[in-house]
């Protein structure tokens, strides 16, 4: 074949791939939308047809295993520890919540490996650090997470149908539900005498700092955000974007780390978080490397507990 005749077959190819790639989007691609202060507080709503009712299940270590039922009805499993320093105190203690990364678990807060996989996160240092502090720390599994996850639509799946055919609902909804599920979870700390109401705060690593920055923006009742390489959402999926929320985290002191070369989530996108969170009361710690940060970042905890 001929210089040319080769040049007229890869345009022609070129051609082609274009035109799929093209129709392709139109039909399947994640198109922007906006949501409005109405379309957050309908989305991020909830009732309960009465007061929450959690079953505690103590062990030998301070702790309690526990489960509730949620808004819709969907049983919610969890662990809480008291500090040591419980026994005789006088006054309420402040919480911790602490919300996993995407495909973990509630127990990587509480262990430093599950199933020999060791917790690369450490999560279980900050929940360490949080305890010797004085804090009750509580943590559930997200929806489809954990002990809660569904065969027929597993997390692999919810986010190949999200990237490749735009089957945004069931990400969204997965995401909508766990800060539903945490509002009712919150329902019942806030009326506990134990635990200080005033003083409930959240930590969350990967997606559980996406869940964290999306809980304190509907939910006044958390007051400091503690958030580790959240990823980036974009108006794609603009009903679960902290940047669409962030008006409500006006009252919210927020602590965020992030990392220079985050595959989840650029230098420029994490300044434009950090420079758009509305209160002035914040700290940015920025880290070398991927979205897995060294174990040192959670040295940061320390002033921040």
């Amino acid at each position: 074949m001929s210089k040319t005749g080769v040049k007229k077959m890869l345009l022609t190819l070129g051609a082609v791939i274009t035109a799929l790639a093209a129709g392709w989007y139109a039909l399947f691609g994640l198109k922007p939308y906006t949501v409005t202060a109405s379309d957050i507080s309908q989305r991020y709503a909830y009732t309960l047809s009465q007061p929450v009712d959690v079953t505690l299940q103590p062990d030998d270590n301070n702790g309690y295993h526990f489960y509730y039922s949620s808004f819709d009805g969907a049983r919610v499993n969890g662990y809480m520890r008291l500090p040591q320093t419980v026994s005789g105190a006088s006054q309420p203690l402040p919480v911790l919540i602490g919300a996993h990364a995407m495909g973990r678990a509630h127990v990587r807060w509480w262990q430093d490996s599950y199933k020999q996989r060791p917790t690369r996160e450490s999560t279980d240092k900050i929940t360490a650090m949080a305890l010797a502090k004085g804090y009750a720390v509580v943590t559930i599994d997200a929806r489809n997470h954990g002990e809660r996850k569904d065969p027929e639509h597993s997390i692999v799946d919810i986010i190949n149908n999200l990237h490749w055919w735009g089957e945004r609902e069931p990400y969204e909804q997965m995401l909508i539900d766990t800060v539903r599920d945490h509002r009712v979870l919150l329902d019942w700390l806030s009326s506990q005498p134990q635990f200080d109401a005033t003083r409930i705060d959240i930590a969350g690593y990967s997606m559980g700092a996406q869940v964290s920055l999306l809980l304190a923006a509907v939910d006044t009742r958390i007051k400091r955000v503690a958030a580790v390489v959240p990823p980036h959402m974009s108006n794609r999926t603009a009903i679960v974007a902290p940047l669409s929320l962030l008006s409500g985290m006006a009252d919210n002191p927020v602590l965020l780390l992030s990392a220079n070369d985050d595959e989840y989530a650029s230098e420029k996108e994490n300044m434009q978080l950090f420079n758009a969170l509305p209160n002035i009361d914040k700290l940015h710690y920025k880290f070398a490397g991927g979205h897995l940060l060294p174990a040192g970042y959670v040295q940061h905890f320390e002033q921040w507990l």
